[in-house]
């Protein structure tokens, strides 16, 4: 069973400033929106980048709690190593082999800026550009963007809109619609960095986490796919609960390669075409349950191996290693140069979606 979400209203939320959001990127303004339901879940999100910046989920206590990583500016955002705090990441989330692919036998070369590979639509990927904004109304709000015919290499006019809402149900529901006007790539995701116990409350090893997978994408030491392998007897079963860093220091090939976990999760079920329950984290001290549901046919399990302590977060602490997790569904890393996976060839002129739902929730 679980058990609703109801904020006492004595809480004091921690609700950031407008100001600190208010600028101009590349001529075009950036600001802050609020979303809020019955339950009082309440997120915080900015134009640039598409992204969350902020969400506050009572805990076990009923205290207001923001388990949403990130900063308190449009300035640390913008400056920080790492662009993708929060963010929706594309034109294509994940690495790809020495940024090249092809397409109909036509070969493209796309920006390179993880060692020799592209990782997460490059420079100046989706997370990096000021979408134009629709506030549909309380709980909603919509972010578009066009990306360039050319944009970072990818070919095609990409036109991609990004719809949040806070359900009634406690849910963040994400739903990515998005065309191209040429055959290109796509691998959208949001890539929110998330700590149970709440931001600065440090590491996320005590976390509990279920996956629904029995396999996963083996990687090399480039974190590029190198084929499938089994959950089975390795650190990354997760089909149980487990705590995050129980096996993260395992002597294993797979854990060396990704200083931790950065890796995919292969779904069974595929694309399909109802979001379906791929992934349950609880935070230990906090009580939080956080239940992941997609479209998509794989999850990306990240435990910020590189986060460096070099940027200061919105709770005033440092972004230390591991203190946040992430769980990205998607499409695999390298799939257009793998067929034997999922496709992320898009068809010129069809309309494609998916969705992703993070619902909140204290178990009993």
């Amino acid at each position: 069973m679980n058990k609703k979400m109801n904020m006492p209203e004595s809480i004091t939320t921690r609700l950031l400033k407008k100001d600190n959001f208010i600028s101009t990127v590349d001529g075009k303004e950036t600001a802050l929106y609020y979303l809020k339901n019955k339950n009082n879940l309440q997120a915080t999100l900015t134009n640039y980048g598409a992204r969350v910046v902020s969400l506050l989920v009572p805990d076990k206590n009923g205290n207001s709690t923001d388990i949403n990583v990130g900063f308190n500016s449009i300035f640390d955002y913008i400056n920080a190593k790492d662009q993708c705090y929060g963010a929706v990441v594309g034109r294509y989330a994940g690495r790809i082999d020495g940024g090249k692919f092809s397409i109909d036998g036509v070969a493209y070369q796309l920006t390179v800026n993880d060692g020799n590979n592209a990782i997460h639509g490059g420079n100046t990927g989706f997370q990096t550009r000021v979408w134009d904004t629709n506030q549909i109304n309380n709980q909603s709000v919509q972010f578009s963007y066009v990306s360039a015919d050319g944009e970072e290499g990818y070919p095609g006019k990409f036109t991609i809109k990004v719809i949040y809402t806070l359900t009634y149900n406690d849910e963040l529901k994400m739903e990515f619609k998005y065309s191209s006007d040429k055959k290109t790539i796509a691998n959208i995701i949001n890539h929110n960095f998330y700590n149970l116990n709440g931001e600065g409350t440090g590491e996320i090893n005590h976390h509990l986490l279920q996956i629904n997978s029995v396999r996963f994408n083996a990687i090399n030491e480039d974190c590029i796919p190198m084929y499938i392998a089994t959950v089975q007897d390795t650190p990354f079963d997760f089909t149980n609960f487990h705590t995050i860093g129980e096996r993260i220091n395992a002597n294993d090939l797979q854990i060396k390669n990704g200083t931790g976990y950065d890796h995919t999760y292969t779904l069974d079920k595929g694309v399909s075409t109802k979001p379906e329950l791929v992934a349950t984290a609880i935070g230990d001290i906090s009580g939080i349950a956080m239940e992941v549901y997609t479209t998509e046919p794989g999850v990306h399990f990240y435990t910020g191996n590189f986060m460096q302590s070099l940027h200061t977060f919105k709770s005033g602490v440092k972004d230390d290693s591991r203190t946040a997790f992430c769980l990205e569904t998607q499409h695999y890393p390298n799939s257009p140069n793998n067929p034997q996976v999922p496709s992320t060839i898009k068809e010129a002129g069809k309309k494609y979606s998916s969705i992703t739902i993070h619902r909140f929730f204290i178990p009993q």
